[in-house]
């Protein structure tokens, strides 16, 4: 009957072991505050804490991925796209992400969204689609520059898609045929140019050269005859036979 009592005893130090425990994970961290107050910042494993005095909140640390749903943006070029991105943060001051900011994905969202608004607003739609990867850098900056004094940091931010209307669509599938076709034109009109160098080229040698033509002349009935099986009747040139002609007139004029 004496050992009654303790029973009560027992069950008020159960009771207050049971508030007094915590376990914080290896990706977690805890934030202590005590009275109200900012005590400490327990790291993971098995945590005391003073029930009714101490309050902890756990803090997560893992990279957080968050949908930007898709914007209404008006390109500096006055065109109107959707436009939709992923952030990738994580919180690196526990301390700062629980007292700076009262709920710091919703505040980190509701940033990305202004931010994404106000940089791809400035720049054109050429811009937007050609220099994603730039576009990308400066929107990591900006925002993790924004969210640093909660102790968030902003470790990527990605375009995921720019979706343009059907006429738009339409209307750039015309220039980039158009402009197809005008390099078509423009390598065509290249090789036309090379082409004519060289046989002005050519005609300049033969010009200079008598024989040489003669040679030509020879060589192309060489090709002539070996690719078709038939009889060719051809002039003979008067250069080709001159040399023996003037050989000739010598010797009887001698």
């Amino acid at each position: 009957m004496e050992a009654i009592w303790l029973i009560p005893v027992i069950v008020v130090v159960l009771i207050i072991l049971a508030n007094s425990l915590r376990i914080v994970k290896e990706y977690e961290r805890g934030v202590v505050l005590r009275f109200g107050k900012f005590h400490t910042v327990k790291n993971p494993g098995l945590r005391l804490i003073f029930p009714w005095i101490d309050r902890m909140t756990k803090m997560q640390l893992r990279v957080v991925t968050m949908d930007v749903p898709s914007q209404d943006i008006i390109t500096k070029d006055n065109v109107s796209v959707k436009v939709n991105a992923v952030i990738f943060f994580r919180i690196i001051d526990p301390e700062k992400a629980f007292l700076e900011v009262e709920e710091y994905l919703k505040a980190t969202f509701q940033m990305a969204q202004t931010t994404l608004r106000s940089v791809l607003g400035k720049v054109e739609l050429d811009e937007l689609l050609a220099e994603r990867e730039k576009l990308n850098h400066e929107l990591q900056t900006i925002i993790d520059s924004l969210t640093d004094p909660w102790g968030v940091k902003v470790t990527a931010v990605e375009i995921k898609d720019v979706e343009l209307t059907e006429q738009l669509t339409r209307a750039m599938a015309r220039v980039a045929e158009a402009e197809r076709e005008r390099r078509a034109k423009v390598i065509h009109a290249e090789g036309e140019k090379q082409a004519s160098e060289t046989l002005s080229e050519a005609a300049r040698v033969l010009a200079s050269e008598p024989y040489a033509l003669q040679l030509r002349y020879l060589q192309t009935l060489v090709e002539i005859s070996a690719e078709k099986n038939s009889t060719i009747i051809f002039p003979l040139p008067i250069d080709l036979i001159k040399p023996l002609t003037d050989l000739l007139s010598k010797k009887a004029e001698g």
